[in-house]
């Protein structure tokens, strides 16, 4: 009996040992509760309330017979981590896309904040980030789990005066909850926890919803658009689909933007004018924000809302077919110019293209731009030697889909446009690539980011202006931003319209997209209409399949 009794003692927690026990439990339950779950609401005042979920916690533990409170410390420990990981998530995902971290769609993103990432601070300070945070994240779940047990072990005199602190405050809550908002109470007590965790399930079971209505647009539009006059009007000339990364209607409207890039627009303009070219430009909204490329080519190519990754799973594996397909059906050649694929891309095989150019295949000789393969200039000077001047000696038109990513961050350094004869093998950009500060150095400072940012703008609409001058023959232009840039460069809550330009020497066909709201020129007015992404694909096929 002494012996047992000797070993009951040791399984019992009193004294001090007690206080930090429940010091732990309290200190990271609260904060776990009372954490705010967007960037722009870390403030002292949000963690000076009471989630009452804390001592009704702390009672059950206290007060349940030991089996049920071991099964409830478990409980509570799975609830803790559920609700850091997803308030994280909600910042990181809200200051990079400006929306809230769903699970059901988003796990796939994992990878790609890592690119993101380690694009901005290198592999291994990205390494040391997540690191830091998995076992930051690690030690608080286990301290917490070591906490909620020790809880249930709390000597008798230990637990009476535990049980006693967490009625009294629990008392003192729910007499503010009840007072509800008079005397300005309202947030001081509340009950969110089981809130915020059904509002997300309820986001999770809208999403398997919606995936399911998207399966049922793409069965139903199978067929083709335009009829025997498809892309007619525009017969025997090379289409050029630009997407410029990060180009939206912040860097033309934003003050902190537009003094550059207006200026910019208004001088491409009479370069345009002077080569016998005329422009249009509108606005359109993009599915995505901050990232996710491919969301908003996927949208404008196949003319359907793609606004997550598993809609766009869905839709590479359809039989909805692509703008760049019916254009190779209607005697095109398609070609993907796209210098970020570094690796197997088999999505590729949707779009249905003749010719793939990725990063390994255009040639480029120079050094990177960071996580940028290749300066934008020598991009389009591989695309006119390696598809249109092959495609011209065969006698066939070019259809054509470019990313154009020096304006993908981390923004540094910034290129310039050089002479185009002296573009090479890209050996001549090595010195642009060598320079600037790395980018650890630019991104500790907001202001600068936004202004290397802005540089990189002006420098592809700049390049692209030069190019259409120069090589741009009879082809017609369709430019367009994929999406805005984070919400670290435009701030919260931006438009996410994204400017499109037509520029083409046929007037007649431009004037085509004025009469429909765009605004002659290579600046949109502010006032123009916002129609979606997708929608853009049936005005493209309906102007240029009219005679």
């Amino acid at each position: 009996m002494k012996r047992y009794g000797s070993q009951d003692r040791r399984m019992h927690v009193s004294g001090w040992k007690a206080g930090i026990v429940v010091m732990i439990f309290v200190v990271i339950g609260v904060a776990a509760s009372t954490m705010p779950d967007s960037p722009g609401a870390f403030h002292p005042h949000a963690f000076l309330r009471l989630p009452l979920e804390v001592p009704l916690v702390a009672l059950a533990l206290l007060l349940l017979p030991r089996r049920m409170a071991i099964a409830l410390a478990v409980l509570a420990t799975i609830v803790v981590f559920c609700l850091l990981f997803l308030k994280l998530a909600d910042v990181g995902v809200l200051s990079a896309f400006q929306r809230r971290f769903n699970p059901y769609l988003d796990m796939k993103m994992l990878l790609d904040g890592w690119n993101v990432l380690s694009g901005a601070v290198g592999a291994l300070g990205a390494a040391l980030a997540i690191g830091l945070v998995v076992g930051a994240m690690a030690m608080l779940m286990g301290a917490f789990w070591w906490a909620c047990l020790r809880m249930t072990r709390l000597a008798r005199k230990a637990r009476r005066a535990a049980v006693t602190g967490f009625a009294i405050i629990l008392a003192v809550g729910l007499g503010l909850l009840a007072a509800g908002s008079r005397a300005g109470l309202k947030d001081v007590a509340d009950l969110r926890v089981a809130s915020y965790l059904g509002a997300r399930l309820s986001l999770v079971a809208r999403s398997v919803a919606d995936i399911r209505t998207f399966e049922g647009a793409l069965a139903a539009d199978m067929g083709y658009e335009g009829g025997d006059h498809l892309f007619a009007r525009v017969k025997g000339r090379d289409v050029i689909l630009v997407f410029i990364e990060s180009y939206g209607r912040s860097a033309i409207e934003d003050p902190r933007y537009g003094w550059l890039i207006k200026p910019r627009l208004d001088s491409v303009e009479r370069q345009l004018q002077s080569a016998g070219f005329v422009s249009a430009s509108g606005w359109t909204r993009s599915p995505t924000v901050g990232g996710l490329s491919w969301l908003a080519h996927g949208t404008l190519l196949s003319g359907l809302w793609v606004d997550s990754q598993a809609r766009y799973d869905l839709l590479m594996n359809s039989d909805r077919e692509s703008l760049n397909r019916l254009f190779r059906e209607a005697g095109w050649r398609t070609t993907a110019i796209m210098p970020a694929i570094t690796m197997d891309w088999p999505e590729s095989a949707y779009f249905g293209y003749d010719q793939i150019l990725a990063a390994k295949d255009l040639g480029y000789r120079g050094k990177p731009f960071n996580w940028v393969t290749m300066p934008d200039q020598y991009t389009l000077s591989a695309f006119e030697r390696l598809a249109r001047e092959p495609a011209r000696k065969d006698g066939k038109p070019v259809m054509a889909e470019i990313a154009l990513i020096s304006s993908h961050a981390p923004w540094t350094p910034v290129p310039k446009l050089i002479d185009w004869d002296a573009v090479g093998d890209g050996t001549a950009f090595n010195d642009q690539a060598e320079s600037g500060d790395p980018p650890r150095v630019v991104w500790a400072n907001q202001e600068r980011v936004r202004r290397q940012y802005i540089e990189t703008i002006d420098y592809t609409l700049e390049t692209l202006g030069d190019y259409v001058t120069r090589f741009g023959r009879d082809a017609v232009f369709i430019v367009l931003g994929d999406h805005q840039p984070a919400a670290i460069v435009t701030g919260p809550d931006a438009s996410r319209s994204v400017p499109i330009h037509i520029v083409s020497r046929d007037r007649v066909l431009v004037e085509r997209f004025v009469a429909e709201g765009f605004d002659v020129g290579m600046t949109p007015d502010t006032e123009a209409p916002e129609p979606s992404m997708d929608s853009m694909r049936k005005h493209l096929i309906s102007h240029f399949s009219k005679p």
